[in-house]
């Protein structure tokens, strides 16, 4: 196909392996959220503050801080290994002609793992919620090469490892 960078020969990752590797990162960063979002309920009740905004004030730093968190491990596991521990544990890696580049692997790290930044806002939760099953669906529908709107982004595609 004309306009298509040059890929490598190797298979792209199936849907499920990518799902598999989210969910396991999710579940470590689950617990990282509960924890913060106690350290935080409690530090606000500590200070009044946890009567404002009907106590969703914890919830929606917790949120913040938890998704900002995540977007910046994404971007420096990336950077590093081309991986995610949930990637490394389905034997899948990112993949970019010439080699990925920091810059795009931070807009491809703000664009989906972003979106948990807003999770703890009401209304915009819900569109994030929205954006983050879209990006799946979007994956399941190209083929080839099954990419998502965020590797679309950075020029990046997620491959099978079979080193």
């Amino acid at each position: 196909m004309a306009g298509l960078p040059p890929w490598s020969d190797a298979v792209p990752a199936e849907w499920w392996e990518r799902l598999a590797a989210r969910l396991i990162e999710a579940l470590v960063f689950g617990v990282f959220y509960y924890i913060l979002f106690m350290v935080l309920w409690g530090a606000f009740r500590t200070v009044g503050l946890l009567e404002v905004f009907d106590s969703r004030l914890p919830g929606v730093f917790a949120w913040l801080l938890g998704g900002l968190g995540y977007t910046v491990y994404d971007w420096a596991a990336h950077s590093m290994s081309g991986r995610t521990f949930g990637k490394a544990i389905m034997r899948i890696r990112l993949e970019q002609p010439g080699g990925l580049r920091r810059g795009a692997l931070l807009k491809r790290a703000l664009v989906y793992p972003g979106a948990a930044m807003v999770m703890g806002i009401p209304v915009l939760n819900v569109l994030a919620g929205i954006f983050v099953f879209g990006v799946g669906i979007l994956i399941l529908i190209d083929k080839p090469l099954q990419r998502g709107p965020h590797d679309r982004l950075a020029g990046t595609r997620v491959i099978k490892d079979l080193r």
